[in-house]
């Protein structure tokens, strides 16, 4: 399902004239605050009339300023959560829930109530309103709410902005679950790259209202000049892995990937279980030759494909690791002394102990299975 924006508007002093084209499952509208990301996703919802533009779901256009289209926004079958779950606080979470249903028509329904609770883990909350209930259950219940209105697209503007990091690493899984186990796409608002990389298939770059780059979330991670100066420590290479085997003895799993194997932290991940990871480009080390009474790990050969400078003493270069690229952040002395240039045959070396929360999604916790 194709998300199509290409609009104008003017509030003041601000302007947003933005247009990508997406087909990704969840697609990150990425940028600093101010950049326009609430604006553009407000318009898709039709909070805001756009001053110029078209915007269509699924080949369904929702504005056509040309032809004069303007659809409401409740005829719209658009699903939204905001940063606060915005819960009725008089209702139980069963009523927030099926409050969802009530603007859809009976016969366009596809939600089912009990699939949905399901989904989201929330069968032991129906009982329980709001006021009882955690940041992150609360999230949770107004995703439900939304899913139960049976949209067509859905619209997460910066949903764990309000959250600490407990209440995030809680609502991460389900976030994730709910992008692969359903056919909703997802246009999702978020300032922090941690969140992009775990979640997104597709990635759109604001600033100051403009698009400055679309794409596959991977090739945008590795873009550290697109990233905000206090989340380029974050950026690196993003990599779809599977568990193959747990190694209990050290309390570790091992993912393979395009890169090869890859060790990490034990995860509570079953074996055949798929893992997106983050490498961010500072946790990576380069050697020339196979390194040897080494702690780290995970070693990785490749092929430098790609030398860019980078801020300060830096560069960054990029290494494809089996049609992989893992991207390392190194000084220009280092670069210097060991002689990299493009088509070199080093090993990019990676800790084990740099994948964390923040750089490894497991999916929702399970059992151990040894």
């Amino acid at each position: 399902m194709t998300v199509l924006v290409d609009i104008s508007h003017r509030f003041g002093d601000f302007a947003v004239d933005a247009s990508f084209e997406s087909a990704g499952r969840l697609t990150a509208l990425f940028g600093p605050s101010g950049s326009g990301k609430t604006t553009l996703i407000n318009l898709i919802a039709g909070l805001i009339r756009p001053d110029r533009g078209r915007i269509a779901v699924d080949g369904r256009v929702l504005v056509d300023t040309d032809a004069g289209l303007f659809v409401p926004k409740h005829r719209r079958r658009i699903g939204m959560v905001f940063q606060d779950a915005r819960l009725f606080p008089h209702m139980s979470v069963a009523g927030n829930l099926r409050y969802g249903r009530w603007f859809t028509p009976a016969a366009e329904r596809y939600a089912d109530f009990d699939a949905v609770v399901e989904l989201l883990g929330i069968g032991h909350l129906l009982d329980r309103r709001p006021a009882k209930l955690s940041g992150g259950e609360k999230q949770r219940v107004a995703i439900g709410r939304a899913l139960l209105a049976s949209p067509k697209l859905l619209l997460m503007d910066e949903p764990l902005a309000s959250l600490d990091e407990a209440r995030k690493a809680e609502i991460l899984p389900y976030i994730e679950r709910l992008r692969d186990e359903t056919k909703i796409p997802i246009v999702y608002v978020s300032h922090s790259v941690a969140e992009v990389a775990r979640l997104a298939s597709d990635v759109v770059v604001l600033a100051q209202g403009h698009v400055v780059a679309s794409g596959a979330t991977g090739a945008i991670m590795q873009r550290l000049d697109l990233l905000p100066a206090e989340e380029r420590g974050e950026g690196g290479a993003v990599l779809d892995t599977k568990v193959l085997r747990h190694d209990e003895a050290f309390g570790m799993s091992v993912l393979g990937s395009a890169a090869g194997d890859i060790r990490v932290p034990r995860l509570a991940a079953p074996v055949g279980a798929p893992v997106r990871i983050r490498i961010r480009a500072r946790d990576v080390m380069i050697a020339t030759e196979p390194p040897v009474g080494l702690s780290a790990l995970n070693i990785l050969p490749g092929t430098i494909v790609a030398v860019r400078p980078g801020m300060g003493p830096t560069v960054e270069i990029a290494i494809d690791c089996n049609g992989a690229i893992v991207l390392a952040r190194i000084t220009e002395q280092s670069k210097h002394t060991l002689r990299l240039r493009l088509g070199g045959k080093v090993f990019a070396v990676i800790k084990t102990v740099s994948f964390d929360s923040a750089t490894t999604g497991a999916g929702l916790p399970v059992e151990a299975d040894g």
